[in-house]
């Protein structure tokens, strides 16, 4: 019998790490390894930060009540839609939280159980070593290594996991990157921006407690040059993206095919981003996130033989909805349909701009 300092090691703590860690039977030891930190220059993922109803029913399932202070100003109701390419302008109704997304992966870690390790770092590699893995650490007090029984990606879509130990089943990646502004904007809002002469992909802005946040999804090849060219173009719609405050980029998966889907196998697993659980849409990451951890913390348990062939039938059906939206993804990214769907103005709402009676 082997044996090994930890029975699951977790790499990496946003929603689905963390959800997992909260979630896996007491029987089991466990270490989270994660390098975020409260400090200034600790990585923050790009994201704009509104927490979707898929999102928030995912955490209504857990009886979880969101803390004032993860709110930020303001909470919105609409997102205005707007094509670049032609022009149109449209209003949808939404149901969004607005909120704080690096506080709100610190509260989502606050909830694992004590009885959990946990170790502030980065896993730069791991290995097979018999019927666990060797996971070699870079942390504040140098390099470590670590022996466990099961080792679970739940560090996004450059996962060390999948790469390492799924050469072959690589993640299709784009890259998003966003930046803070100084708001100026007496009305904020929420945009989501589609511009298709720099990008195939969708951006969006955001104001939270007096920033502005604009950020988009890019080509890996000249990324940032697209974003610089995208900015200028938005002035012509009252966009003011000058003297950014804070940049912030990473990769982004985008799964398009079934097979991009990957839960893993012998020992090794993948949830969240990391497995390909993210909206090939929208770009909402979260709700898949604390479903796929969910599924497995279920099958991951100690008396059970066969957890890989249980997390898989598990998620099937977060698998067949993820592709469900690659179908619908042509209804948002394709110009000529874009345009017919905003043009015809289904699900649009009037939005009546205040005047200073209305005031």
């Amino acid at each position: 019998m082997e044996t090994w300092e930890y029975d699951v090691a977790v790499i990496g703590c946003g929603p689905a790490g963390a959800t997992l860690a909260r979630l896996l039977d007491e029987g089991l030891r466990v270490v989270v390894i994660d390098p975020k930190t409260r400090q200034a220059d600790s990585f923050r993922k790009p994201c704009g930060g509104l927490l979707s109803e898929d999102a928030q029913k995912a955490l209504s399932r857990y009886d979880l009540t969101l803390p004032k202070a993860l709110l930020v100003d303001p909470q919105i109701f609409s997102v205005r839609t707007l094509d670049a390419g032609n022009g149109c302008l449209r209003h949808y109704r939404r149901f969004y939280l607005n909120m704080d997304r690096a506080e709100f992966d610190f509260w989502m870690a606050s909830m694992i159980p004590s009885r959990v390790s946990r170790i502030t770092g980065q896993c730069t590699q791991l290995e097979r070593q018999g019927e666990g893995f060797c996971l070699r650490l870079r942390t504040e007090q140098g390099e470590q290594s670590l022996r466990c029984r099961y080792v679970v990606g739940a560090d996004g879509a450059l996962s060390v996991v999948r790469r390492e130990l799924f050469p072959h089943r690589p993640l299709p990646c784009k890259v998003a990157i966003q930046q803070h502004f100084a708001q100026q904007k007496e009305n904020p809002f929420y945009s989501c921006v589609f511009d298709r002469q720099t990008s195939k992909e969708c951006s969006w802005s955001v104001h939270k407690d007096g920033v502005m946040i604009f950020g988009g999804v890019f080509e890996k090849q000249g990324c940032r040059a697209a974003f610089e060219e995208q900015k200028r173009r938005l002035r012509a719609y009252g966009f003011s993206l000058e003297e950014p405050i804070r940049t912030e980029a990473c990769a982004v998966g985008c799964p398009r095919r079934f097979k991009h889907f990957l839960c893993g196998d012998k020992g090794a697993f993948l949830i969240g981003e990391a497995a390909g659980f993210i909206s090939p849409s929208s770009y909402e990451g979260i709700s898949w996130a604390i479903r796929s951890a969910e599924a497995l913390a279920k099958a991951l348990r100690p008396d059970q033989r066969h957890a890989e062939k249980q997390y898989r039938r598990y998620t099937v059906f977060l698998r067949i909805q993820l592709m469900v939206k690659v179908l619908k993804r042509p209804f948002m990214y394709v110009p000529w349909l874009r345009t017919a769907v905003m043009k015809s103005g289904l699900s649009a709402i009037a939005v009546k701009k205040m005047t200073e009676n209305d005031r």
